[in-house]
């Protein structure tokens, strides 16, 4: 058995006023199955970094063994699958190769197939079997899900759990809990470790954080209690204090100030004892204020109708025909394997629409909100944003505090986001917008936990009319009214 084990680790960025790691010890198991959680932004790509020595810091990181890191960066991706693979594995024969890629359920053509040709989550899966071929070394894996489909994910899942050793970051629900023995979360005060799985460590959390509030709430009255008592205290031993000019018994009196006086220090130090516990507390609390939305009523039953639809990529259908109607108040889920053109499908919504077979019929006067997959091509100020976006800078500043956006943080470039904090930004930004018609292509990922719960318990109030691609089943299941599946099994109400 061997350890990883950090000592009053301590980081900040150069030129940051932000400390990102403050004094923080922990030990891992390297046999340890490890999802890392946290919001984004609070350091977990930061962290994994640091295992990999490519940041200084104070204090010390220990480790028995080397450490490699998923995403693998492929120089030259015209090159063959297999060629590459060699690189990652060196040491791996080849039926080794074959047997891992048939866990995840990967054809073997792909070996012979340039890399840059197979699919993201092609790309995944295979990458992540020549590194656990790698023997004798840790894994760290940073939010491998972004390209893999519902499917691709129960697979994935199903493969890291026979695995051990290895850091998961994910913010997928069903999928931490398919995969890991321990989470180790990173919190606003400190980084706790716990064994067990995502759903677990979420309850026990969630429970501290009830038990903390508490406690909060009946100090916070005890010490209310004890301010007014020490103020009568006060008052009654000024007032035996005054009775002593001209008593005939001073020393009487003298000494029962004297008890009014014992008893107020008393109180105080209770007082005091009382505000010291309170402090204690809510050092990890994690707020997630409501979120609101403007969907705007429209004037029919029925936004728009597919009849006999199918995207085409080079002329040629990438899916069967598809026929649905988006009425009112639905949340439309597209589900289908990657590659089977649901991104493609919200497009068709929008002016300049990707070539297809088939009708789409949109209302007159519709108004559309988008949130596209992509957002790793945002920059610039935020107020130079909303102002493009034309929505109010108030809103959307307020918009993005609620998901856990700090004031510094707004006023950096957009540049200097990580993927989740970007995302949220296109989705504070659709939220800012009234609409008839909200067009969602895949809105969380990166995002972290919490603030899919938030999305999750924002669309379940105000039931906008949504059609949308979410690989994660969690949220899925959770806000779908209906589901057009692309691989051919048609339409499903739920």
């Amino acid at each position: 058995m061997s350890m990883i084990k950090a000592e009053h680790l301590t980081f900040s960025y150069p030129g940051s006023f932000d400390t990102i790691f403050e004094d923080v010890s922990f030990t891992i198991d390297t046999d340890w199955k490890l999802g890392f959680v946290g919001r984004n932004g609070r350091g977990k790509t930061t962290f994994l970094n640091l295992l990999m020595k490519k940041y200084e810091y104070s204090g010390t990181i220990v480790s028995s063994v080397p450490f490699d890191y998923f995403p693998y960066s492929v120089a030259d991706p015209g090159r063959r699958t297999e060629e590459i693979l060699r690189e990652v594995c060196p040491n791996a024969e080849e039926w080794e190769l074959l047997r891992e890629l048939s866990y995840l359920e990967v054809s073997d053509d792909v070996l012979w197939r340039a890399f840059e040709t197979l699919s993201g989550g092609e790309q995944t899966k295979v990458l992540l079997a020549a590194l656990f071929l790698n023997e004798g070394r840790f894994l760290l894996i940073d939010e491998p899900t972004n390209h893999l489909d519902t499917r691709a994910r129960e697979i994935t899942a199903a493969y890291l759990r026979r695995k051990k050793g290895f850091i998961l970051v994910s913010h997928d629900r069903r999928f931490l809990d398919g995969c890991v023995d321990h989470i180790l979360s990173l919190n606003r005060a400190d980084i706790q470790l716990e064994s067990g799985n995502f759903s677990s460590w979420m309850e026990n959390f969630s429970r501290q954080q009830e038990s903390e509030l508490a406690q909060n709430m009946r100090l916070k009255k005890d010490i209310g209690r004890l301010k007014q008592s020490a103020r009568r205290t006060s008052q009654w031993s000024d007032q035996v204090e005054a009775t002593k000019a001209g008593a005939y018994d001073k020393g009487f009196i003298g000494h029962k100030a004297a008890k009014m006086m014992k008893r107020a220090k008393s109180i105080e130090a209770r007082q005091q004892k009382s505000m010291e516990e309170k402090s204690k507390l809510l050092k990890n609390l994690e707020t997630a204020e409501p979120l609101k939305m403007v969907p705007l009523p429209y004037h029919s039953d029925t936004l728009a109708s597919f009849s006999d639809v199918s995207v085409c990529y080079g002329g040629k259908a990438v899916h069967p025909e598809i026929s649905f109607t988006v009425r009112s108040g639905e949340r439309i889920a597209l589900e289908g394997k990657n590659g089977s053109g649901k991104s493609s499908l919200l497009k068709l919504f929008l002016p300049m629409p990707p070539e297809h077979t088939g009708t789409v019929s949109a209302g007159s006067g519709i108004v559309i909100s988008y949130v596209p997959q992509d957002a790793s091509y945002l920059r610039g100020s935020l107020s130079d944003f909303a102002e493009e976006r034309g929505i109010s800078k108030t809103l959307f500043w307020a918009v993005l505090r609620k998901l856990d956006f700090g004031r510094r943080q707004l006023e950096k470039d957009m540049s200097e986001f990580s993927g989740g904090q970007k995302k949220k930004v296109l989705i504070a930004a659709s939220l800012c917008e009234p609409a008839h018609l909200y067009l969602w292509d895949e809105p969380l990922n990166y995002i972290d936990l919490y603030s899919r719960m938030q999305v999750e318990a924002l669309l379940l109030e105000f039931s906008p009319t949504m059609v949308f691609v979410e690989h994660d089943a969690a949220f899925r299941d959770a806000v779908a009214t209906a589901r057009i599946d692309t691989d051919g099994a048609g339409v499903k109400q739920s």
